[in-house]
């Protein structure tokens, strides 16, 4: 990053940054003293299964609402102008599906990780593939968005990066450790209030000093960056109203559906009906975070014009991801120059985005490391040691988060290639998911290759983006309608890498390599279904009876009632979903047993048990155990 202008703060502004530390730390520490100490997994990693419709829903909002999109959105809209607000439209089936489709599945199997649905469904092998798969994706992740705000603002402020990097990844590490998911939850809360005022501020005082929000509008007008509705079908278009519409459906079905983050806390809700509340509450909130963004990009505009602190240099760099980051920051310490305090609301508004999302990682990749990759094959651990671990895991994926914010700084270009492939995983793992919850037939090789073909679809088209976008020109913007333009910046809330503007349409394997950074969700998951449902088909489909009961999603036995019943039978259309429970503690499909420590057993064994209590029928008479027959009897109800 080359040089640029920098402001420095004041000391009102390290005392609020301050407060944002010790605040989350102190939340931390409150819920690791109280209620029940975090002395069993369930609390650790579920808060009890406790949580109320509120906090879960902000602690949705915040999760990816991380540092880069605050600043990524504003810089979008100064650059191309309002287009990218139509975003918004894709938060209706990308918020209803998960309520109303995931949800209901995830929440009455009773799970702790979303990959225990995968054994469930298919069998170990998927599940530990999707585990894996998930925590290479978050790992590289978290490790960036670490590093890219502190980078920033150590540009723009003099502010000491590691620092910077050091206090987040530590106060991080120790309310994530010690207080478990309530913590995490809370923080949330806490820190999405912070990222609302830090916002608020931007605008309020932004606007102000632009003459008021009315003159803003007309500057954003005359500046041609009040986008119209554009509904070209080039799915190589970066943004159009089908791209952000249709194709952010799929991106938010891929965070907000079966990301093991959100999912988690669904889990933690009361009950299922809290979990889908929270849906729709986080949807007016997504609504209210996108204006933000946009609002700060149009007031942005009205301070610079065209005339960008890169075109004066004041903010030199030759990485435009950088330059985005920079760029906001400059305004925002620009507008707050005679303003002591505020500098340091926005960095602490900042800084929470990134600290909503690294905790969110560490609790959900101790999650999955614990449910998945370690209980299955220790049954005999006691609950205390379990606690004990997971914790452990907690602490040590916070250090291996500052391990990789320490290599994100050596990554130079490549920084943003690893950026990206938080969004090029996100798409196989939906597609799994879909495979198997709403094609009955699938079975479990369709399953792995599916998977794998999605991956293979998703690095060959990213890898391919990225090196094509370094072999173009970058010594000179592109050309959009005669228009002298900077280089495009899709650093959003999917936090997606770049896509080159070309001067002629491309064409063979250079368009899929052009393909709009949104489509990749939905590419890559229909990749996974399509090769899934032939290998699946080839090989031998699932019949209906080897089916776990809960684990299929009817869409296809509602879509085709009209088809006789044996065909409907031949295609697994004919098991619905069991309704819900009535209390929050019965397990309604009772699909598979399940002991104290987690480890969800073969259905075969439950045959074996089965076929033990028919033997054992007189001893059972003789003494009764009501918990069995009720379970036993709610598994004959649900097949």
């Amino acid at each position: 990053m080359g040089d640029v202008v920098q402001m420095h703060f004041s000391t009102p502004d390290y005392v609020i940054f301050a407060l944002l530390l010790v605040a989350s730390t102190c939340i931390g520490l409150f819920y690791a003293l109280s209620g029940g100490r975090q002395r069993t997994t369930q609390e650790f990693l579920l808060a009890d299964r406790s949580m109320s419709c509120l906090p879960v829903s902000l602690s949705l909002l915040a999760t990816f609402q991380s540092a880069v999109a605050i600043l990524g959105v504003p810089s979008e809209i100064y650059t191309y102008g309002t287009q990218y607000w139509f975003l918004g439209v894709s938060y209706f089936l990308g918020l209803l599906v998960p309520a109303h489709v995931f949800i209901p599945v995830f929440y009455r199997l009773r799970l702790t990780s979303a990959y225990e649905y995968l054994e469930l469904r298919f069998n170990k092998t998927v599940r530990i593939m999707g585990t894996v798969t998930f925590i290479f994706q978050m790992v590289i992740y978290m490790g960036v968005v670490l590093y890219a705000p502190a980078l920033a603002l150590n540009a723009v402020t003099g502010f000491d990066l590691w620092g910077a990097v050091l206090a987040m990844g530590l106060v991080c590490t120790l309310y994530t450790t010690l207080g478990g998911l309530k913590a995490v939850i809370w923080t949330d809360v806490f820190q999405t209030i912070v990222m609302f005022a830090g916002q608020l501020a931007v605008i309020i005082v932004g606007a102000h000093q632009a003459g008021g929000m009315g003159e803003v509008w007309r500057k954003a007008i005359n500046g041609s960056r009040i986008a119209s509705l554009d509904l070209n079908p080039d799915p190589t278009e970066r943004h159009t109203f089908w791209t952000l519409g249709v194709g952010g459906v799929f991106l938010m079905l891929a965070l907000y559906g079966v990301n093991q983050a959100q999912v988690q806390r669904y889990l933690s809700s009361r009950t299922e009906r809290e979990a889908v509340m929270s849906c729709y509450v986080v949807f007016p909130c997504q609504q209210v975070v996108l204006c933000l963004g946009c609002l700060m990009g149009l007031v942005m505009f009205a301070r610079y014009g065209e005339d960008s602190p890169l075109d004066k240099g004041y903010v030199k760099t030759n990485d435009q991801a950088s330059f985005c980051k920079d760029m906001v920051l400059y305004f925002v310490m620009d507008v707050f120059r005679d303003l002591p305090g505020l500098p340091g609301l926005f960095v602490a508004c900042l800084f929470s985005g990134a600290l909503s999302t690294i905790s969110s990682a560490f609790n959900s990749l101790a999650t999955v490391t614990m449910e998945d990759l370690i209980k299955p094959y220790c049954p005999t651990m006691t609950e205390a040691k379990a606690t004990l671990l997971s914790k452990g895991l907690a602490f040590a994926y916070g250090l291996v988060c500052l391990a990789m914010a320490y290599t994100a700084s050596h990554m130079g270009s490549v920084l943003q290639a690893a950026l990206s492939i938080f969004g090029m995983v996100g798409g196989p793992l939906l597609g799994l998911f879909c495979l198997g919850m709403f094609f009955p037939w699938a079975n479990s090789t369709g399953a792995i290759v599916g998977l794998v073909a999605g991956l293979v679809m998703a690095f060959w088209i990213g890898i391919g983006h990225f090196v094509s976008r370094m072999a173009v020109p970058t010594t000179l913007p592109p050309i959009i309608n005669g228009t002298a333009m900077p280089l495009p910046s899709n650093m959003t809330t999917a936090e997606s890498d770049q896509v080159p503007v070309c001067l002629s349409r491309p064409t063979g394997v250079q368009a899929l390599y052009n393909l709009s950074y949104l489509w990749y969700s939905a590419h890559n998951s229909t990749t996974v279904v399509i090769v899934g449902l032939i290998v699946s088909l080839l090989t031998g489909p699932m019949k209906e009876k080897d089916l776990t009961p809960g684990t299929v999603y009817p869409v296809l036995g509602n879509l085709l009632f009209f088809l006789p019943e044996c065909y409907r039978e031949i295609l697994c259309c004919v098991t619905p979903l069991p309704q819900k429970p009535k209390a929050i503690d019965t397990h309604p499909y009772q699909m598979a047993r399940k002991e104290s420590n987690g480890v969800s057993h073969p259905k075969e064994e439950e045959k074996t048990e089965e076929t033990e209590r028919e033997k054992d029928e007189d001893e059972e008479t003789a003494t009764p155990q009501p918990s069995c027959r009720l379970a036993h009897t709610l598994q004959e109800t649900a097949l």
